[in-house]
Formats: structure tokens, C-alpha cells, sequence
């Protein structure tokens, strides 16, 4: 029978493969055109990915790719061109959709679709956790205990930028419900006047015709 130490070790670490945020894609780029994933991130995330061109053809060359990735303002992170395998690391300072963008450079001697696998990591999987225990001393239940911890902060986290955009968003609804509302205020108001002033044309033009 397990001990109770072993248990909870066995819970921490199912809960931990659950909890982590790391993400494998594989991509088939055509000989002509982009393709691209994105991911919503919020403001002060580590993000680690890792891309590779898969080529089965033993006789030419791998094709080489071009990788960019985007901020959800534009911005250009990471930029690489003529390239079969690359990395790009950074910390998010925004929140909003990050995209990530792969096409073919054209040296494709195959002719035909590339396939590229993207290991795409970000918050707690990214963490080198290899790195903090040699560098604090610890190992086994203990390692796993602080992989938890940061988990639990992630997701602690999360839940605040997801309830700072559902107050967002609620806002924008309410804005957008009061505004519709004195549109629909203006249209009626705009109606109503325009049809007094029908009216009273019409008046006029009949007492002008001597009608009434």
C-alpha cells in the first residue's frame, strides 16, 4: 500500500501535468502563403517556443522557412528568415493576442507542403525548472511543491486579467447600451419633428390652396 507521502507526490504531480500550459502544433505551410497561430496572453508572461522543419526527404535539402511573431499592437518580436529550426523567448508587455506566422522562403527543391512542429510553452511551463533546483537544492516532493505553487499563482492570475476584461467588457456593454439608447431617444425625437413639420406643410399648402 502507497504511503501517504507518495499519494499526495502522485496528486502534485497529475495536478501539474494538468496544469501546465505547453502546447505542441504542427503546421503544414503550403509553397505559397502564410500560416499563423496566435495565442491570448495577458501582461507579464514568459513565453518559450521552439520550431522545427520536419522533412522526410533524405535526397534534397529541408526547405527552409521565415518565422515572425507579433505583439497584439503590431509590434515585431521576433523575425527570422531562411531558417529550418529556431526559438524566440520573451516576456509579454501587453495583453491581447500574440500571433505567430510561418511561410515557406521559396528554396522548397520538394515543391510541396512543409511540415513544421512548434513547441509553443508559456507562464509556468516555460520556467527552467531544472535550473531552480540545482540552483536551490531541492528535489522530489519539494520541487513539485513549488512547480504547485507557481501553478497556483498562474492561475490566480489568470483569473484576475479575466475578471479585469469581463469589467472591461461589461463597461463597453453598459456604454454601448446607453448610447443605443439615446439613439434610439434622437431617432423617435428626430421622427416626431419631422412629421409636425409634414403637418404643417401640408397645413399651409392647403389653407394656401384655399382648401380649408
Amino acid at each position: 500500500m502507497a504511503t501517504g507521502a507518495n499519494v499526495r507526490a502522485m496528486l502534485l504531480l497529475a495536478l501539474m501535468c494538468v496544469l501546465q500550459r505547453s502546447e505542441a502544433v504542427w503546421l503544414s505551410l503550403p509553397a505559397s502563403g502564410t500560416k499563423c497561430v496566435s495565442e491570448e496572453i495577458q501582461n507579464n508572461v514568459v513565453v518559450l517556443a521552439d520550431y522545427v522543419v520536419i522533412s522526410d526527404d533524405h535526397v534534397n535539402p529541408t526547405p527552409t522557412i521565415s518565422a515572425k511573431v507579433t505583439s497584439p499592437y503590431g509590434n515585431s518580436i521576433h523575425h527570422q528568415e531562411n531558417v529550418t529550426h529556431g526559438q524566440f523567448a520573451f516576456t509579454t508587455s501587453e495583453g491581447g493576442n500574440y500571433l505567430a506566422c510561418f511561410w515557406v522562403d521559396g528554396h522548397n527543391p520538394g515543391g510541396g507542403d512543409v511540415s513544421l512542429n512548434i513547441d509553443w510553452r508559456t507562464g509556468i511551463a516555460a520556467k527552467d525548472w531544472d535550473s531552480v533546483a540545482r540552483k536551490e537544492k531541492i528535489e522530489g516532493v519539494e520541487l513539485e511543491l513549488r512547480k504547485l505553487e507557481g501553478a497556483v499563482e498562474a492561475i490566480h492570475e489568470n483569473l484576475l486579467y479575466l475578471k479585469s476584461r469581463e469589467a472591461e467588457m461589461r463597461i463597453v456593454s453598459e456604454t454601448t447600451n446607453a448610447r443605443v439608447a439615446w439613439f434610439s431617444i434622437m431617432s423617435l425625437g428626430v421622427c416626431i419633428l419631422v412629421s409636425i413639420a409634414q403637418i404643417w406643410h401640408l397645413k399651409l399648402y392647403f389653407q394656401k390652396k384655399k382648401l380649408i
